[in-house]
């Protein structure tokens, strides 16, 4: 079966793309200037090639900047999650679909369920619930993912970030008072992956919303700490900064931030059998294809000069 992946070039996507031969599928990973979503031509476009499962890991992500440009967040996250939902509708196929954590408020004291009350507190969250809106509204075959805090080999990501960091500063500080759970984005992909296999063999999939991410809970100054005790013992980082916990008050940014986003899994895995990942696990191993990635130039200067 072939699968229409969305937003291939993202942190989720290009795992998709790299991983789906592996799970005996074939992609179709338009570029962005090939299939923007939010412009229906082009989705049409897109399904001549007659897909039999589309994934959307394709979304305005940029938290800060929806702020002030939520038309263009809107335009991807909700009218973007429209146009696939209605053209699988017509091609009568299923559309998987990422979302996010920050459809909820953050004020909650328990691992939210998906039936808890939503409640975004910025333009991101709510472009992205419109965009679950949208999906419900028009297709009874979706799937739609939540998850939250997605790191990986791939792109700009909070791992990179504090990595790139420790190589510049010998202090930082670290925000202490949001919990979440890190979640990689080859563990998502799997797990779609996983999903479209099955799809594929004939298994009739439960549709609806579910959450899916790495465990434990942690914040983002445990989160660090974990990074760059990971980071030097593989030699990506000469030394570990000093980490100082900071609140979230020390470090403002345009859109509020969940203080808590921890997402109860559960019901993923009664359904679907697939334990969610430890991010500890996880990041060791996006530490090591960032090391590996390190070596290659080094490795291919000595063959030259040799």
């Amino acid at each position: 079966m072939r699968i229409l992946v969305c937003g291939a070039g993202g942190q989720v996507g290009r795992e998709l793309v790299e991983r789906a031969a592996s799970f005996g599928l074939e992609v179709l990973a338009p570029a962005r200037a090939q299939l923007d979503i939010a412009r229906p031509e082009q989705v049409a476009a897109a399904m001549q090639q007659r897909p039999g499962l589309i994934i959307n890991a394709a979304a305005y992500t940029h938290v800060d900047n929806a702020e002030s440009h939520g038309d263009q967040a809107y335009a991807v996250n909700r009218d973007g999650a429209r146009n696939l939902a209605e053209a699988a509708e017509r091609a009568g196929i299923p559309l998987f679909h990422i979302s996010t954590d920050y459809v909820f408020s953050g004020e909650a004291d328990h691992p939210y369920l998906e039936s808890d009350e939503t409640g975004p507190t910025g333009v991101y969250g709510a472009s992205k619930l419109a965009g679950e809106e949208a999906i419900r509204a028009c297709l009874p075959a979706h799937l739609i993912l939540r998850t939250s805090w997605v790191y990986g080999v791939h792109g700009h990501n909070f791992v990179k970030t504090m990595l790139r960091l420790a190589r510049q500063r010998d202090a930082l500080g670290v925000v202490s008072d949001q919990i979440g759970c890190p979640t990689e984005a080859g563990a998502i992909a799997s797990v779609l992956l996983e999903l479209a296999r099955r799809y594929a063999a004939g298994a009739r999939l439960a549709w609806g919303v579910y959450h899916y991410s790495g465990v434990p809970a942690c914040s983002w100054y445990d989160f660090a700490v974990e990074i760059f005790r990971q980071g030097e013992a593989a030699g990506l980082i000469a030394r570990q900064p000093s980490v100082s916990p900071i609140a979230t008050a020390q470090y403002p940014t345009p859109a509020r931030r969940p203080a808590w986003s921890v997402l109860d899994c559960s019901r993923f895995e009664s359904t679907f059998g697939i334990t969610p990942h430890t991010w500890q696990d996880d990041l060791g191993e996006v530490i090591a294809v960032l090391r590996r990635q390190e070596q290659r130039p080094a490795a291919r200067e000595r063959t030259f000069r040799a």
